[in-house]
């Protein structure tokens, strides 16, 4: 099965260009120019990277996200607290499954404006990740 582009549009490079991505077979790959060579990194390698940075931020966080995820649907028993902690369990098949279907455009574009990016080098190595800043301060 062919993987997709997740974080395609939010990817960089050392020079701040935007990374493209294309296929290679079935094979998404991101295109990185090295001075007019043009690299191509399998976009799985990448991707599962930045999944990785983001899951242990999930599951630093887990008693947080699970309490603002209750209080958002309005849903603060025992059982949906279950339900969700269950959920973040599962994190990982989640994680393939993104990786086999892709990320809606609409969910890259709105990162993209939240201000998420990440900044790769020629070889598909994660040098930074920028992520939204909090507006309250905290």
């Amino acid at each position: 099965m062919s993987t997709k582009a997740v974080f395609e549009g939010l990817i960089f490079d050392e020079n701040d260009n935007l990374v493209t991505s294309t296929y290679i077979g079935n094979e998404a790959t991101y295109v990185v120019d090295d001075d007019g060579f043009m690299r191509h990194i399998p976009c799985e390698y990448v991707d599962r990277q930045i999944l990785e940075y983001l899951k242990k931020q999930i599951l630093d966080n887990k008693d947080l996200l699970t309490d603002q995820t209750a209080k958002m649907i309005g849903q603060e028993d025992i059982f949906t607290r279950a339900m969700i902690e269950n959920q973040l369990g599962e994190i990982d098949k989640q994680m393939d499954m993104l990786l086999n279907t892709g990320m809606p455009a609409s969910n890259r574009e709105y990162m993209g404006m939240m201000g998420f990016r990440v900044k790769i080098d020629i070889h598909g190595d994660i040098l930074e990740i920028v992520q939204p800043a909090e507006s309250n301060g905290e």
